[in-house]
């Protein structure tokens, strides 16, 4: 019952990761939130009436039982955030998910001793793709697990290399693990399963909407000891992801560039 309640929990309208562990905070469990009174629940700083109202409604019940049945029949483990095998790392940070979901070889991958994200632009240079794949080489004879977020250019160059390597790597999705986006990617990310994972805060049936992969940035960040930027313009995912592991007090590295270069005017900034 405990799993059918955290993902329920989840998916109210209005409770995110940081309420959502707000109210297992005071209640105790993601089943007693529900089974709270009302005149219990309105006492908590932050929740409101309309929130109240939400979780006496049947829908996310309803939706986690068909998500329970998901996870089951595809193998995939849901791991909330009290749960031991939680990436310890990805707990430090306030924002963290209140629940993941996993499919790969093990989960306790998620609690290596070192774990190194590796990202970029997504439409890298020759010279970029090269040093990406002579970073993943260099990183071969430590032991690490690698994390990005299985998009085009260097996230998947990342991805491809170490798996060829056989080195464990997760992928970090921004949408459910009901779908493999871009598909282009499938084959990649099948071979990853094998020896990593595939990583989400969304339940199965979640599209790759736009501002889902923000989010997921956070999520890459938290997750390692250390984060790479490979290439990376001015704006964009990957200088996100560089700015939330400063604040979530990793090692940021990026690699320089020419002055003039288009792809390398992030990693040099972020360098200065």
């Amino acid at each position: 019952m405990s799993l059918l309640h955290q993902i329920a929990l989840t998916q109210v309208p209005q409770v995110g990761a940081v309420t959502a562990k707000m109210l297992v905070s005071y209640c105790g469990s993601a089943e007693a939130v529900f089974q709270a009174k009302k005149s219990e629940l309105i006492k908590i700083p932050g929740i409101g009436l309309t929130l109240v109202e939400h979780l006496r409604r049947a829908d996310a019940l309803a939706l986690a039982e068909r998500e329970v049945d998901f996870l089951e029949r595809h193998k995939i483990e849901a791991i909330f955030y009290t749960d031991e095998r939680y990436p310890f790392r990805l707990r430090q940070c306030y924002d963290c998910p209140a629940l993941l979901f996993f499919k790969g070889s093990s989960p306790q991958l998620l609690t290596a001793p070192r774990i190194v994200a590796v990202v970029g632009t997504r439409q890298p240079t020759e010279q970029g793709k090269v040093l990406c794949e002579e970073i993943i080489e260099g990183l071969q004879p430590y032991n690490v697990v690698i994390v990005s977020g299985l998009a085009f250019g260097i996230d998947v160059v990342a991805h491809r290399k170490a798996s060829s390597l056989d080195i464990p790597n997760v992928g970090v999705l921004g949408h459910g693990l009901g779908s493999i986006y871009p598909s282009a990617h499938r084959s990649t990310a099948l071979r990853m399963i094998e020896n990593g994972g595939l990583l989400s805060e969304y339940i199965s049936s979640t599209k790759p909407d736009r501002d889902h992969f923000p989010m997921r940035n956070r999520i890459i960040a938290g997750l390692c000891d250390a984060l790479i930027v490979v290439e990376t313009g001015v704006s964009g995912g990957s200088v996100i992801s560089a700015h939330l592991a400063n604040q979530y007090e990793r090692e940021v590295f990026a690699v320089p560039g020419r002055v003039r270069d288009a792809k390398s005017i992030g990693c040099n900034r972020l360098i200065k």
